[in-house]
This record gives structure tokens, sequence and C-alpha cells, in this order.
């Protein structure tokens, strides 16, 4: 059994969908055909210590124990005892690893005892409000990163980042993130026909992800208010973002690296329907404006019982594109298509699922040659494409590139404790 970013994903939805995402060191070489898995090649014994158990965290140590040969999960922390131990019977009965009871840490300190556990990579999955502070730990004590996207939640979390990140980069450590796109064989062959040329200058842009409810957990009268609201994180802005961050950053970060830029300034809406918890909002509409007045529509919407779309497409001067394997000419006439052996004709999925191993594939490919990849810079600046896009709706304003990089907007409790949250829990209205 593997698991996917997310346990309640429903595939049929995501078709066309989870693209693309950066020029990544070419990890490829030992590929010999098509529909051949793609290893990293062996070399000492890698170990890793995952931060964040929950399904997600649970599926990221799953793929980099698939990644190659050589590699170990040996130290395990989360905020929570249960979801601590739910990850471990799974490491245990998916790939028989007994994670040494020694080192599982529970608590709101237990990525500092992680990375002190002796290990060489530190998985970040937690919610991404901790994603700054677990990342500038993990790179003082000079380890390897994989961390889930998106890495920040308002403007002060993405400066860290980005200071972070330049950091890793003189360590020469390699630093990756889950933007699945930009390691999937499909969407990585189209961005090269783009790159060449073939739909001529980019000029517009449309990206969706529109789908139904994600999932809700209501308060136990036994937790604090803190524990009930970071177990319901992905309803809380403060926690996750807005799901205009933390689920159609997949798409903003595919058109920030298609176009090859970040978008100048923004302006957009959104509203609250049908949501029972948190303070999020169930919509956004965002127009994003890039360098040249390149204009991208950006959408997003977690509602049942409406269409449902996930897509993404680039227009150009000469054609357009799906981004993940087809070019067409102005006329609609498929001009090239990514080319399919039997086996992935017959299994649509193939590619996707193919690319949350692969994002592990090409960091232990980076260690072990000895060539870092740094992917931090990126996976911060989609993270702000998509809070200016949300702080826009939120406010009813337009709002600007360097406003954002310079905002000193930040989000949450200055501690972390489980009782109270002194926040304001108001949900946004615009012009207010």
């Amino acid at each position: 059994m593997s698991y996917s970013r997310r346990d309640f994903i429903n595939k049929s939805l995501l078709a066309g969908s989870l693209t693309l995402a950066t020029g990544t060191l070419s990890c490829r070489q030992n590929k010999k055909t098509s529909n051949t898995l793609t290893k990293a090649p062996d070399g000492k014994t890698l170990k890793a210590g995952l931060i964040g158990c929950g399904s997600r965290g649970t599926g990221a140590a799953l793929n980099f124990l698939d990644a190659g040969p050589s590699l170990e999960i040996v130290a395990l922390g989360d905020a929570f005892n249960d979801k601590l131990n739910n990850c471990r019977a799974n490491l245990k009965a998916e790939r028989n690893i007994e994670v040494d009871s020694e080192k599982c840490f529970v608590g709101f300190d237990a990525f500092e005892k992680v990375i002190d556990a002796g290990i060489d990579i530190v998985i970040l999955a937690t919610p991404p409000v901790f994603r700054p502070k677990h990342f500038e730990a993990a790179v003082k004590a000079r380890k390897h990163v994989f961390m889930e996207k998106p890495v920040a939640v308002d403007p002060v979390g993405v400066r860290s980042i980005l200071i972070n990140g330049i950091r890793a980069k003189e360590m020469g450590l390699s630093v990756v993130t889950g933007t699945i796109k930009r390691h999937q064989e499909d969407y990585l062959a189209t961005y090269n026909k783009i790159k060449q040329g073939a739909i001529g200058a980019i000029t517009s842009g449309n990206c969706y992800y529109n789908q139904g409810k994600l999932w809700h957990v209501n308060p136990n009268a036994e937790w604090s208010e803190m524990e009930a609201m970071v177990r319901n994180w992905v309803n809380w802005t403060w926690l996750s973002g807005d799901h205009i961050v933390e689920q159609h950053i997949h798409n903003l970060d595919l058109m920030n690296w298609f176009i090859g830029s970040h978008p100048i300034k923004a302006i957009g809406f959104g509203s609250r329907q049908r949501r029972t918890t948190g303070d999020q909002y169930d919509n956004f509409s965002v127009d994003f404006i890039y360098p040249n007045n390149v204009h991208v529509h950006s959408m997003c919407r977690q509602i049942n019982g409406c269409s449902t779309n996930v897509s993404d497409y680039l227009r150009g001067t000469h054609g357009y594109t799906n981004c993940e394997n087809t070019i067409f000419n102005p006329q609609g006439q498929v001009r090239w298509k990514y080319p399919l052996n039997e086996e992935q004709q017959n299994d649509r999925w193939h590619f996707f699922w193919r690319a949350f191993i692969q994002e592990h594939v090409d960091l232990i490919t980076a260690i072990r040659t000895k060539q870092p990849i740094n992917e931090a810079k990126q996976i911060a600046e989609s993270s702000l494409t998509a809070i200016m896009g949300r702080i826009s709706a939120y406010t009813g304003k337009e709002v600007s590139w360097d406003e954002m990089l310079n905002s000193e907007i930040k989000l949450g409790p200055k501690h972390f404790v489980m009782g109270d949250v002194t926040i304001n829990k108001a949900i946004p209205v615009p012009g207010k």
C-alpha cells in the first residue's frame, strides 16, 4: 500500500492537474526505458527523521524508503502521540521497519529532538505554519531537507525560508520540496518543449483547483483549544494558509515555473458560504499579473456538489498547452503529445504516483553524487504568490509582490502550548 499526498484526494478529480515546477537536477541517467522505475544510486546508508507523522508524513516516509537502496527512517516526531503511533505502526506493517521508541518524540519541541537523533535527512510534513522554524533548525544542524508544500503561511515565514535556503546552499545541503509536478516526467518533457518555443511567447494562463470539501475534525471536550485547532489545521488560515495556499499552490507553482517568473501584483476576491469550522474561505478567484503584462486567472474552490476542475493552461503566440503532456496549435489541433508506452497508456496515474517517489530519488541522488540541488527559493516564491492572492481576496485590495515580500504580517500565536489560542479568529471581510 502506498500513501498519497493525502488519503482523501480523489484520483478522478486530479486528472490532468498537478503539474511540474522546476528545472531540477537530471537524476534519470539510470532509467533505461520510459517504463523503468528510477532509483537513486547506492551509497552509504542515509538515515532520515520524520517531523509530522500524519498521513502525508507517513506517505513521505514510505516514498523516501522506496527511492533507492540503503535508506532508513530512524526517528519520528509529532505534536500528538496517537499520530506518531499510527505512523510507527504503518512503517512496521508496510516496510517491516521498527523505529526505536527512544527515537520517537512527542510535543511541539519534538522537531529539535528528531534533528538531534543522528540523522542525515529531515522530512518536514507538519502543518505549514511550523515549516519556517523547522527548516531553520534543520539547516542550522546541517541536515539535508525534504519539505512539504507550502513552506509558509505569511510573508515573515516566506522570508525565513528564503534566508535559510541561501544558508543551505552555502553549506552544500540539498533541499527538495513536495510540489510533485517539478519531478513528474511528462510535465518535465512539456516544460522543455515550451522553453524551446513550442507555443511561442507566453501571453496568458488559467489554473484551477476546484473540488469538494476536504475534511474537518470536530473538537473533543478533552482537548485544549490549541489541540483542537492543530488537529483541524486544514481549516484554519494561521495553520494552513487557507486552501489557496495549502493546495492551489500546486497550480501557482506550475505557472511560476513555466512562465519563468513570479507575479508582480494580484487582485482577487473570494467568499465563505458552506464551511462550518475554521476561518477560511470556500473559494477564490484571482487575477495574477506577471511581467510583460501576462495575466493568469487563478480559481480554486472547496464546495461539495459543484463542478470539479483541476487543470492548467498556458497560451502563447503560436499555440497553447495543458502543461502536462499536450501542445496544441492555435486552432486546437494537437501539435505534440508526450509519447506513452503500453504500460503508461493503461495507467493514467503512472507518472503522478511515480513523482511522489521521484522527489526523493532526486534528493538522494543529489546527496550521493555530491551535486546539491536547492528548491527553497522557488517554493518560497510560489508560497508568497498564493499568499498574495489570499490577502487580496481577504482585503479586496490589489497587492504587489514588493508589498508582500516586505510585509510584517505574521499569523498564529507567539507561543505554541496546549491551552487557549490568543489570536484573532474572525472571518475576513473584504473592504474592512
